[in-house]
């Protein structure tokens, strides 16, 4: 399996996510379902903290990630729901907060006024390619 990233010079050089991940060759594609910062009964967890849920998603995606076999560098794609976008910007740069991976896979971040359940801030759902079995 063959990954180039690709930053035309043209464009803006942003700090959070790549521009263009290509993958070619035998490959697996992981499609990781938007996850919550829900616990195992699907409560929320870290109610009105941003960076309380933030982790709480970040580790539940860690785990479902090594369950496919892969690992935060497979990532090529990463989407970002936020109740606010404002809010979720103070602690996503925060230089303490934990990282997995680079931490700048293409993404996209969209405000959203609600989630599955009121006491949500966030939700992330992944893309992520592994060589073929």
């Amino acid at each position: 399996m063959q990954r180039e990233e690709i930053h035309p010079p043209e464009l803006y050089d942003h700090p959070a996510f790549k521009r263009v991940v290509t993958v070619q060759g035998d490959m697996k594609l992981v499609f990781i379902a938007g996850q919550t910062p829900s616990d195992e009964n699907y409560e929320c967890v870290a109610p009105g903290d941003y960076r309380g849920q933030y982790i709480q998603v970040m580790k539940m995606l860690d785990i479902q990630l090594k369950a496919a076999g892969a690992t935060w560098d497979d990532v090529v794609f990463r989407r970002m729901f936020v109740r606010d976008i404002d809010e979720f910007f103070k602690i996503f740069y925060e230089d303490d907060l934990p990282q997995y991976g680079d931490g700048r896979p293409p993404s996209t971040l969209i405000g959203v006024t609600r989630l599955s359940q009121p006491g949500f801030l966030i939700e992330i759902d992944l893309m992520a390619v592994t060589k073929a079995d």
